[in-house]
């Protein structure tokens, strides 16, 4: 029994063959039969090339000379001289130097002896003959360094790929119907069986015979199986089936050369298509993102608005939505496409393909100075926002000012046009006529007292106009009438009195008291007047100093209570001497005052409302102080957050920059911190939250400065945004270095020795080398270059090699590739080119019919899409230039 057969490929190098050779298996006498029928038949079609042939396998090898004439002839080489004698140890001789020559060829034979051959055993005897088989017709067969049982099986099942009606799993019951047969000969020699569309599974017996016919008389190979006792039998012979389908393989052994041609191409067009998928996504997504940051940033430099507070509202609350949902997705977009460029770049490098430059206008640089700009509107457009803000709040108070001022003035200039147009001092006796030139200088006095009011009016309508009031039309024009009724009252008052002066020589007498009266009184009632304006005056506030300073004015405005109670008691005396005297002298029209129409009951009730007014005001400035109490506190609580977490994020980020230095572990560890650090990052989002709602709560309470702290919400926004950058760009750099030290076969300690050499030339730890850097680091890895010029040449070769995009330094994964380069082994363009010329023949040009019937179809129409036509003089129609097509795939392409 045969319990294990180990063979020696033609490398020298040993395999274990999948099978045993079972005892039990042999005694199923249809398996036997099917082998010695098939076995008789593969011999004999060696055996005939030397003029001869066996009928019966047990009995005509038992002298060992048909046996050791098979070993010669497919073998090429020449045993020992056999022994011509008829008895049975010369029988055994040359049975033994058949078995020495297999086992000379590294068979190495168990429980297969001479004396059991020469005996006729036919189990040994068929034994002996399948390791034979396997040794010098299968074992060579390889296909994707597979086992040859494995690698057979393979290029069945692929060679039958195309026929839907045939599924080849295994060697038995796969070929029962015998369309499997049928489609191997027509897949090679379609020729042969042109009605194969016409075959059924349903007639087993015609398909066989069919297919047993045709490569007998057209491919030479015998009948090796027999077609009734496949379909009698309920599972045929394996190692049959396999002898006679290998001798199929090697019919068509050609057409498997162009095969490992094919493959090869596949293997170099699948990575060409991978690094061109990246290539178009990179600039997909760059266009994308530079699209989306132009169609932004005319929005974010608008300074448009309707010139109202509910606007500029409007347009704060479109921002937040914007940095809240809009631009976070952009932020990993554009960490995606760095991550992108990087893979592609260290897959080209990989697969010995040039660097890849993206489209003018989008490379990496573009798109980093495209969002920094992006960053630079986003906070003048705050800014912006905040400082309008503050101004129309501004321009609505002083409009509501200008308002009441105005309101105030028209009331008291109401009549004053007709009093001082009147004549009717012309009919007054004296008394009356000095009243009235009396009343006529209080009314010069009240005059006087009014053109501060004026010139206040006039100022706030000047700062509206400055600050470009939205409605500074009906403000100019109201404005305007004041100041043209006001130049009217003066020229009417001096004209007025000019007449009572005129008619004052005439006139002697005047009431002291009514006089009195009028002068304390009228600029008393102007006081009274101007500090109900103050107790009622609107005011603006956003700091406790500024609340303090109103509290602090009002407390002395309530000082002067007394004095002014004192002028009130006396005026009011006044009155009381007047009514006293008229009611003596029985005065008539003595009460009356001719000086002035402001009455002790005018004064009284106006000093009763300013005394009323006093507390209403305590109330509205302790108010107000509460107000800013509590913007202290939001101002405190959000110093408090910000204190904490900017620290947190720069500690983040000096620690991610530390590891990225690539010292500290083998790079899984360092790729489980950064994602470790990535996760932490996630988790402290809250954090971020939380201060987006204070400072959400600070701006809608119109607080726009905080003492307590030295970060602002945009500082700790562009910090977060910046660690998430430097987080994924770090994890992509260690994937990268990951994806190079293993294509590359580095160790560890190599790794650690080219990370410490590079930072110890990394003095400022950005994490590249400045070319003068870099220089120094290779001389002292024990480059030799000269401080000539051609060790300048020298360098500057190899700066095009780990700078190939010029950008000015070299990063540590091109450092890496650089010192490692030489153990990369990766296909050539001379490669291609010998792998195309197989495929078509030796022929200079390939036609598209040959690349189909030997490529996938989609990477078949890959090729014949971006072949040129064949320009040579013995080209054909449809001709295609494979060459300038391999020499474009390792050149300065633009795929």
């Amino acid at each position: 029994m045969v319990e294990m057969t180990t063979m020696m490929d033609a490398n020298g190098v040993y395999m274990e063959q999948e099978e045993e050779w079972e005892r039990e298996g042999l005694l199923d006498p249809a398996w036997e039969k099917q082998q010695r029928k098939t076995f008789t038949a593969w011999c004999n079609s060696h055996l005939r090339k030397a003029g001869t042939g066996i009928d019966n396998i047990e009995d005509d090898f038992r002298n060992g000379l048909k046996l050791m004439l098979l070993l010669e002839v497919i073998s090429g080489e020449t045993l020992p001289k056999p022994d011509r004698g008829k008895m049975r140890f010369h029988k055994i001789a040359n049975v033994n130097k058949a078995l020495d020559f297999i086992a000379s060829k590294g068979v190495k034979l168990v429980s297969i002896g001479a004396e059991e051959i020469v005996d006729g055993n036919t189990k040994m005897t068929l034994g002996m003959i399948w390791t034979i088989i396997l040794r010098f017709a299968i074992q060579d067969i390889s296909v994707e360094e597979m086992t040859a049982k494995e690698g057979l099986l393979l290029w069945c099942q692929r060679k039958t790929a195309p026929y839907k009606n045939v599924n080849v799993q295994n060697f038995h019951l796969s070929f029962k119907d015998g369309l499997a047969f049928c489609a191997l000969i027509h897949r090679h020699r379609p020729d042969l069986i042109p009605n194969y569309n016409q075959l059924s599974k349903d007639n087993p017996l015609e398909n066989l015979n069919l297919a047993f016919d045709v490569a007998e008389k057209y491919l030479d190979i015998p009948r090796m199986l027999d077609p009734e006792d496949l379909c009698n039998s309920a599972m045929p012979d394996e190692r049959a089936i396999m002898t006679y389908v290998s001798s199929y393989y090697h019919c068509f052994a050609g057409k498997i050369k162009a095969e490992t041609a094919a493959n090869r191409i596949c293997k170099v067009l699948k990575v060409n298509q991978e690094n061109e998928r990246l290539m178009e996504e990179y600039e997909r997504l760059a266009s994308d993102l530079l699209e989306w940051i132009k169609r932004t940033l005319p929005w974010l430099e608008s300074r448009q608005t309707d010139n109202s507070l509910a606007g500029v509202q409007k347009k704060l609350d479109e921002y937040r939505q914007y940095r809240r949902k809009h631009k976070p997705p952009r932020v990993e977009q554009k960490a995606k496409l760095e991550t992108n460029f990087n893979t592609l770049q260290t897959k080209l490098r990989l697969s010995n393909r040039p660097a890849y430059m993206p489209t003018e206008g989008k490379m990496v640089s573009d798109i980093a100075n495209a969002w920094k700009g992006l960053e630079g509107c986003e906070k003048s457009f705050e800014e912006w926002l905040l400082s309008e803000m503050m101004r129309l709040e501004r321009l609505d108070h002083l409009a509501q000012k200008f308002k009441h001022k105005s309101d105030i003035h028209q009331g008291w200039t109401q009549g004053k046009e007709e009093m001082l147009s009147s004549q009717d001092f012309r009919s007054c006796r004296l008394p009356e006529l000095k009243a009235l030139k009396k009343k006529h200088e209080a009314f010069e006095s009240d005059l006087a007292a009014h053109q501060d009011r004026v010139e206040q009016i006039a100022a706030i309508a000047q700062e509206l106009n400055a600050l470009d009031y939205h409605d500074t039309a009906s403000v100019n024009a109201r404005c305007q009438l004041i100041c043209d009724q006001w130049d009217r009252l003066g020229s009417l008052t001096q004209s007025r009195r000019q007449a009572l002066e005129e008619a004052e020589r005439v006139l002697e007498k005047i009431d002291q008291l009514h006089l009195e009266f009028a002068k304390r009184a009228a600029p008393f009632n102007n006081w009274l007047d101007g500090a109900r304006e103050d107790l009622v005056d609107m005011f603006i506030v956003h700091t406790m100093e500024e609340i303090q300073g109103l509290l602090d004015a009002h407390e002395q405005f309530k000082a002067t209570l007394g004095e002014a109670d004192k002028e009130y008691q006396s005026i009011v005396g006044l009155v009381q001497q007047v009514e006293s005297i008229a009611g003596q002298h029985s005065i008539p029209g003595g009460l009356d005052n001719p000086y002035t129409s402001l009455t002790a009951k005018d004064i009284t009730s106006k000093w009763a409302e300013v005394r009323q007014l006093v507390p209403q005001r305590d109330g509205t400035l302790q108010a107000e102080l509460r107000k800013q109490q509590n913007n202290e506190l939001m101002r405190r609580q959000f110093a408090e957050k910000a204190n904490s977490v900017g620290p947190w994020i720069e500690r983040q980020m000096d620690a991610v920059a530390s590891i990225a230095m690539g010292m500290q572990g083998s790079l899984e560890d360092q790729l489980v911190r950064l994602k470790e650090y990535e996760q932490n990052v996630y988790a402290y989002k809250s954090h971020m939250e939380e201060l987006e709602k204070l400072n959400q709560g600070i701006q809608e309470s119109m607080v726009f400065e905080n003492r307590y702290t030295q970060y602002t919400m945009e500082t700790l926004r562009v910090g977060w945004e910046q660690l998430l950058t430097s987080i994924n760009r770090n994890i992509n750099e260690v994937e990268n270095q990951i994806l190079t030290r293993d294509s590359k076969g580095i160790t560890q300690e190599q790794l650690n020795e080219f990370r410490s050499s590079f930072n110890h030339f990394d003095k400022n730890r950005v994490g590249h080398l400045k070319p003068d850097e870099y220089k120094s680091c290779l001389v002292s890895l024990g480059y030799s270059l000269g401080k000539d010029k051609q060790g300048d040449i020298d360098f500057q070769r190899i700066m095009a090699i780990v700078d190939p995009n010029n950008s000015g330094y070299v990063l540590f994964d091109a450092f890496l590739d650089f010192m490692t380069r030489e153990s990369t082994d990766s296909d050539t363009a001379e490669q291609v080119i010998d792998s195309f010329r197989i495929l078509a023949g030796d022929k200079p040009y390939i036609l598209p019919d040959e690349l189909r019937r030997e490529l996938p179809p989609d990477q078949a129409e890959y090729c014949i899409q971006r072949m040129q036509p064949y320009k040579g003089p013995d080209g054909i129609p449809e001709a295609l230039d494979y060459m300038s097509f391999s020499t474009a795939l390792y050149g300065e392409s633009d795929l």
